[in-house]
């Protein structure tokens, strides 16, 4: 976390430089001596800063800490705190050496005869330091305080290590006295040292003499003229021969000339993960991370009586040891620093690229490996003292942008410092520690609570014991116990393979052994606990074990555990183990034998003459065949089982002796095995005996999983969002369960009685979550009682489950297998987490720094390989046009040449891609989401919200329609409808960081903004003359709206026009850039921006699936009309609750309105403000009218019409013709569903007068088309069907229609149209009738008798009831046939009644009278025996028929 000037993004530097910014001046001009250690000493003033509180701060932190984003403030406040106080002491000369903890330690390097001159200008640098950094009030309530100590005089330099690392150190009389001053000082204090004081120009400085410290505290300089201390810099400034020689940067070193020699020497004294890093290129800001990782702090104390160059020897032995016996383990060395006759070498595992599994382990083992060194030889070292914790840290550059180093911050840092102190001499460690590692608890011991400076708990300490020999036997154990309530899941062939092993065990007399192969929480454990419980069940003896890693390195340990639970020796007192053995033996083994067992089971047989003349191998032999003898006894009586969970941590004698056994004796072995350890050669020749199966587990179902899920949380439904958040478990029970006790934990879910919440609501606030209950996932408990309670669970409202963070356990896993992963790989997969679980490359490119296409796709391509990465759908083809490209007209000249670099040659591109194999799409998404929610929680919160930024920067410009549907809002006129808020609250961009006053890059924030008014899709306020030419032709009927039509599309240029038909890109604009847009918005904090794209994305869904009327589909009708009176409200637009507020509303509509309507102002940004306004009323108040349409009331008729006559004159009150020929069509429809004719014309001659303006924006051809289906819709209500053909309908052939049918029939945008359902299943049932499959007729037939109940009086639903009708007559007719099996009696009289229902309702479409009489009539003759064959009928379409056929296909001919 590096910081420096706010204002510019950090410089792009060249390696060496990179490399020397991490490294002091001190090793970046030194001269190397060749031989290790290195010794040389240099005259110089040492100035130590010490930040105080901040253990305090760490403590407060960890007390409180639940993630690593605690860490991430921690970091955040140091990081900016300390970088000042380092760019101060570099504009003063000074060279930091190095940045530790919570002090900073800087270097003045000059001659003996300059050091007063020197003094002068640290003490004036120290004053300025505390004067403007002293106290730093922290929002946490813990302020952060300075203690400055100076020192000067003779300083020893000390390079350790090999020629791959090597480690800085400072050391000397002088170094020692730098850290006395420090600690003398007491907060916002500066103490010098005597010998510093002694050297200096003691008239300068007011000081107050600590004459039992023998130190000075320094209180002030004096002014005496004609002192300068300009001139005074000046001077010193000729003493310091690396100071900066430019205004550029801070340090000379960082402008050395590129030499191999240099980078060699600078790339010794860099971690190796850094390393990396910085030959990938990756920038700085890139670098740091938070994760858990275990520090091992080594402290060395010294005699005394040692002698410079003798520690610097000592030292040097210690390092190499120490850094080869860390390496071995998994971590690496850090850093190594002095105190007095002491040093400390801070060891870390875990560090970016070397995460294991196991490192807590690794690092106790090494750490006692390292404590038996360094007491070998007590004459060298006085006192050893290791402490190990484990916890999350962060990981990262400190500093500012000249001068950094790579540190760890956090509480663990601290207590491990702490505990060196408290427990001197032992090898310690925490709790956390002792429970991850899986060591044996023999192992350890607990040791007593001590108080610690600044750490107010810091939990159970033990001390680790090594390895050593216990006396006891491993547990007769499993790693999991059954649980009845929970049954297996997806393990029918697993239990299978075992019931098989055990039917050929019995049948042929044979060992069989079953391996169950899979990895860690695939359910291997508690698949053996089934096993387990079904073979007691059946009377067979059961032995089962499970084993640690650390078992693997004890010679016989399994088959040691597994007999003495065989004799039952395991769970007895110590002293009745021989009598219980002896009894077991008598009879099978001789008794002079018995003392074989002394060793291994820790018995006490006298030695027999017998056993004493044997050697050990012998003994060994004789041991194992009086083992096999006992069991083949044994099974005689009653099959024997052994079950061994983890059984790759077996050892090699232990495989050796099964294998034996297994050939020998009918016995069933059953192991679980963990595929990514390799097993050793006894256990790989045991899976190859014939008798050995080994069986792969896979992961679970979906469907399973979620069924597990639903158990884990005692409910039985999960709504849709938790069931997405499930798939990081990516098919693993354990990471399942894991995840729901998280989720539990945290308090994120609520839980509702199932009976409770089926009750009908109508609330808006329940409204979603009902619409969740239809994509619930729902199960039957396995135990289900009657009258017990059922419970549903949803997320909280204020819970965002795309941001939680991960268990620690799980993110252990995922980080493990992140640093398996190449450097480069590492960094695409964590810049691909920011944009989340679906990304375009084009935007993955934009975020990796100096990456270009071809390296892009090669990495992309490894990661597709391990199947890291994939494709959504391998079988998409590469678009015909892009789809990131921005769709609006006036697109700024800067963006587009930002994306001609970004994109490069689309040939070049291609035949890369052709080069790599790869599919034709630039759309990847994650094939391991727990992997992606690992690296996202990498990132500090800074650098994820600079990163989100640049997202959600690149995404902005492409927030619009698709090419072809030529740009604009989803929301029509959306940007001008949030101009005003704009302009009134200032520019709106995205809020900086500013937890603790940081700010981010000014020059990021301010390219975000909201979509302005002037990138829009074009708007003319004037018509061009063309368009005046064209619109001065009026139309007055239709026909001459059809001749206007097609001269205008005979005038179309396929290339430049409107018109022209390209494929719609809005479904991937929603998913790849509106829906990630709002996100990115969300994690920055600009919720302004994340409402306006989420509202932009909602809009583009219901879009794209012809669905905006959400509360009427779901059968909320009151409540979607109390939201349109809501949203009406809100757009300065009411609309009346009452019949009184209507007649006085319709009055003011009728006579006031018209007299008040205002020119529309002459600003054309101001106007198309007010008509995002009026596009919004519009929509409201042709919902309204649909709304009360439905309700065949006076009252609703009353609103209805109210609502029609304020969309008119809303329409009318601004000269936008799209919006007047909209409203005029839908008053048409209106008018004509109401029957009032001479109303229903007049609007449609309007629609066809004013739509001679609509061509010349997307609006106005949507406006355009909407008259047309309109004007269809008319001509066939009154039967003119050649002039609805020519308007656009046409037909599809029923096989078409039938599929249509059968794939959409449960869409729930079908289901809520009950008028074109009733028509689709009764025309069905007619088709199925006429080819005589009376049960698809019956099927289709009762299908539409749920619907006729539900239709109104418009056209389809007229037309559907007289398909209904037909249906019921045919039956009436098909009754003496016998054809159908169940007619209920009062058919005829119910037929009766639905022929008075439809005369009564369908008065409005009267093209369908006189089919419907001649119906009815027949029904009548019916009891007269004189029917009317249903197929000789005339009906009013038949007479032109067969001639829409004939003109529907000479028009699919033509088209073609």
């Amino acid at each position: 976390m590096v910081t420096g000037r706010r204002d510019a993004k950090l410089p792009v530097w060249p390696v060496e430089a990179r490399l020397a910014a991490l490294l002091p001046d001190l090793l970046v001009f030194r001269k190397p001596r060749g031989s290790e250690p290195e010794l040389a000493t240099a005259q110089g003033v040492l100035l130590g800063v010490h930040v105080t509180g901040f253990t305090a701060l760490m403590d407060r932190f960890s007390l409180t800490c639940k993630s690593e984003r605690d860490m991430d403030k921690l970091a955040h406040i140091f990081s900016y705190y300390i970088s000042d106080i380092v760019e101060h002491v570099l504009c003063f000369g000074g060279d930091i050496l190095n940045i530790t903890g919570n002090m900073l330690l800087a270097l003045w390097r000059v001659e003996q005869n300059q050091l007063s001159d020197i003094i002068t200008l640290v003490a004036k640098c120290s004053l300025e330091i505390q004067e403007k950094f002293g106290i730093y009030h922290t929002r946490e309530g813990q302020d952060l305080q300075l203690k400055i100590g100076l020192s000067a005089g003779r300083i020893s330099q000390v390079i350790v290590g090999d020629e791959r690392q090597q480690y800085l150190l400072v050391i000397g009389r002088d170094v020692d006295d730098v850290r006395l001053a420090q600690r003398l000082a007491q907060a916002n204090e500066i103490v010098l040292s005597w010998n510093c004081w002694m050297l200096c120009e003691q008239y300068m400085f007011e000081v107050e003499i600590m004459r039992e410290d023998e130190a000075v505290k320094l209180r002030d300089m004096r002014i005496i003229d004609p002192f300068d201390f300009d001139e005074h810099f000046d001077k010193c400034l000729d003493y310091l021969p690396h100071y900066r020689t430019s205004a550029e940067t801070l340090r000379t070193a960082l402008e050395l000339d590129p030499h191999s020699d240099l980078d060699q020497k600078l790339r010794k004294h860099i971690m190796k993960n850094l390393l990396k890093k910085i030959d990938e290129g990756q920038p700085v800001e890139y670098v740091s991370e938070f994760r858990t990782v275990t520090l091992v702090l080594v402290s060395l104390e010294f005699h005394k009586t040692a002698w410079m160059l003798h520690l610097c020897h000592l030292i040097q032995e210690s390092a190499l040891y120490i850094s080869t016996v860390i390496e071995k383990g998994g971590g690496q060395l850090s850093r190594i620093f002095m105190f007095e006759k002491g040093c400390m070498f801070l060891c870390v595992f875990g560090l970016p690229g070397d995460k294991k599994p196991d490192e807590c382990a690794h690092a106790l083992e090494s750490s006692f490996s390292i404590f038996s060194f360094c007491w070998e030889n007590p004459a060298k070292t006085k006192l050893v003292s290791i402490s190990i914790t484990n916890g999350p840290v962060f990981c990262g550059v400190v500093g500012a942008v000249a001068r950094h180093e790579y540190t760890v911050i956090g509480p663990k840092v601290s207590l491990a410092a702490r505990m060196i102190t408290a427990y001197p001499g032992l090898v310690s460690c925490d709790e956390i520690t002792y429970l991850r590692s899986m060591l044996p608890a023999y192992n350890f011991k607990k040791l007593p609570e001590k108080m610690m400076k600044n750490i107010s708990n810091p939990g159970k300490i033990y001390e680790y014991l090594g390895h050593r020999r216990c006396i006891m036997f491993g547990k007769r154990h499993l790693a999991r116990k059954r649980n009845k309530n929970r049954p297996l899941l997806d393990r029918e062939k697993e239990l299978e393979a075992f019931q098989m092993a055990q039917q050929r065990c019995l049948h042929q007399k044979k060992g069989q052994a079953v391996l169950y192969e899979g990895g860690k929480g695939y359910g291997k454990s508690q698949l053996l606990a089934e096993i387990n419980f079904l073979t007691q069940k059946e009377g067979h003896r059961v032995l089962p074990l499970m084993l640690k890693e650390a078992d693997s390195k004890q010679c016989f340990y399994a088959i040691q555990t597994l007999m003495a639970i065989f004799f039952e020796i395991d769970t007895c007192p110590a002293y009745y183990r021989q009598e219980c053995l002896q009894r077991h033996l008598r009879g099978i083994v001789e008794e002079q034998l018995h003392c074989l067992f002394n060793d291994l089971l820790f018995v006490k047989f006298p030695l027999s003459f017998k056993v004493s003349h044997m050697d050990d191998v012998a003994r060994q032999k004789k041991v194992k065949a009086c083992f096999i003898k006992v069991l083949q006894e044994a099974a005689r009586e009653t099959p024997l089982i052994f079950l061994i969970d983890e059984a790759q941590y077996m050892d090699a004698a232990s495989w050796e002796f099964l294998e034996t056994l297994l050939s020998s004796m009918p016995i069933i072995m059953v192991m679980t095995l963990t595929p990514i350890f390799t097993l050793c050669g006894w256990a790989q020749h045991f899976l190859q005996s014939p008798q050995a199966i080994l069986m792969p587990i896979t992961k679970l179902a979906t469907t399973s999983l979620l069924r597990m899920a639903c158990w884990e949380l005692g409910v039985v439904s999960i709504p849709q969002e938790l069931q997405i958040y499930l798939h990081r478990c990516f098919g693993n029970p354990l990471y399942c369960e894991v995840l729901c006790q998280d989720l539990l934990s945290k308090d994120m879910l609520l839980f509702h009685d199932l009976q409770k919440e089926e009750e009908e609501n109508s609330k808006w606030e329940t409204l979603s979550a009902n619409a969740m209950k239809s994509i619930m996932y729902s199960m039957f408990p396995a135990n289900s009682e009657e009258g017990q309670e059922l419970y549903v669970c949803t997320v909280k409202d204020d819970v965002n489950l795309d941001t939680v963070l991960l268990p620690p356990f799980l993110k252990e896993i995922a980080v493990s297998q992140l640093d398996q992963l190449s450097p480069e790989e590492q960094l695409l997969v964590k810049c691909a987490a920011i944009i989340g679980h679906s990304f375009h490359i084009d935007l993955l490119q934009h975020l990796l720094p100096g990456w270009d296409k071809n390296k892009l796709l090669q990495v992309l391509r490894a990661l597709v390989d391990i199947h890291v990465l994939c494709w959504p759908d391998k079988s998409q083809e590469l678009p015909a046009e892009p789809i990131l490209v921005p769709s609006s007209i006036d697109i700024i000249d800067e963006t587009k040449e930002k994306k001609t670099k970004l994109d490069g040659g689309s040939a070049s591109l291609l035949r890369l891609k052709e080069e790599l194999s790869l599919p034709q799409t630039e759309v990847l998404e994650f094939g391991v989401p727990l992997l992606r929610a690992a690296a996202w929680e990498l990132w500090p919160k800074e650098q994820q919200i600079a990163l989100h930024l640049e997202c959600a920067c690149f995404l902005q410009v492409l927030a619009c329609r698709c090419g072809s549907c030529h740009g604009g809002d989803f929301v029509p006129f959306h940007r001008f409808a949030v101009c005003s808020t704009k302009n009134s609250k200032g520019t709106s961009r995205f809020c900086p960081y500013r937890d603790t006053g940081s700010v981010l890059t000014q020059v990021i924030t301010e390219k975000l903004q909201l979509p302005s008014p002037q990138d829009s899709f074009p708007f003319q306020m004037k018509p061009s003359r063309t368009q005046e030419a064209f619109s001065s032709e009026c139309c007055r009927t239709e026909e001459e709206f059809l001749d206007q039509v097609k001269r205008k599309l005979a005038q179309t240029s396929p290339e430049k026009d409107l018109l022209t038909t390209k494929p719609c890109h809005c479904k991937d604009i929603l998913k790849l850039v509106l829906s990630p847009l709002t996100q990115h918005c969300l994690v920055i904090g600009e919720t302004t921006c994340a409402f306006y794209y989420l509202l932009e994305a909602a809009a583009a869904s219901l879009d794209l699936s012809d669905n905006y009327m959400v509360c009427f589909n779901m059968g909320h009708i009151t409540l979607a009309k109390k939201l349109a009176r809501k949203a009406l409200r809100l757009l300065k637009r009411n609309f009346p609750w009452t019949w009184f507020g209507v007649l006085f509303q319709t009055f003011l509509e009728k006579y006031w309105h018209p007299c008040t309507l205002s020119q529309p102002p002459n600003n054309p940004s101001e106007n198309k403000k007010n008509l995002a306004v009026l596009q919004q009323q519009l929509h409201c108040l042709s919902l309204l009218w649909q709304l009360y349409n439905l309700e065949a009331t006076a009252s609703s008729y009353r609103f209805a019409c109210l609502a029609t006559l304020m969309q008119k004159n809303s329409a009318e009150e601004f000269a936008n013709e799209a919006q007047v020929v909209s409203t005029y069509v839908e008053l048409s429809q209106f008018s004509q569903s109401m029957g009032i004719k001479d109303k229903w014309l007049h609007c449609e001659q309007m629609a066809i007068q004013k739509s001679s303006l609509c061509w010349f924006s997307r609006e106005g051809l949507l406006a355009t088309a909407q008259l047309m289906q309109a004007l269809a819709y008319t001509k066939l209500c009154l039967g003119h069907l050649d002039f609805s053909i020519k308007l656009g309908l046409l037909f599809r052939p029923f096989s078409e229609c039938l599929r249509f049918v059968q794939i959409y029939e449960h869409s729930r945008v079908l289901t809520s149209q009950s008028n074109v359902m009733l028509g689709v299943h009764s025309s069905l049932a007619m088709w199925f009738a006429q080819e005589s499959q009376w049960g698809l007729f019956e099927h289709y037939f009762s299908k539409a008798c749920q619907l006729v109940k539900r239709t109104n009086a418009s056209l389809f639903g007229a037309h559907g009831f007289v398909r209904f009708l037909e249906c019921h007559v045919l039956m009436l007719q098909k009754i003496p046939e016998g054809i159908f099996m169940h007619i209920p009696l009062e058919l005829r009289s119910q037929t009766l009644e639905y022929f008075k229902e439809f005369f009564s309702r369908c008065v409005t479409c009267p093209v369908y009278h006189q089919w419907v009489s001649e119906l009815k009539a027949s029904v009548m003759r019916c009891e007269k025996r004189e029917f009317m064959s249903l197929t000789n009928s005339i009906r009013p379409f038949d007479t032109c028929l067969t001639r829409i056929w004939i003109k529907g296909e000479f028009l699919q001919e033509n088209n073609s």
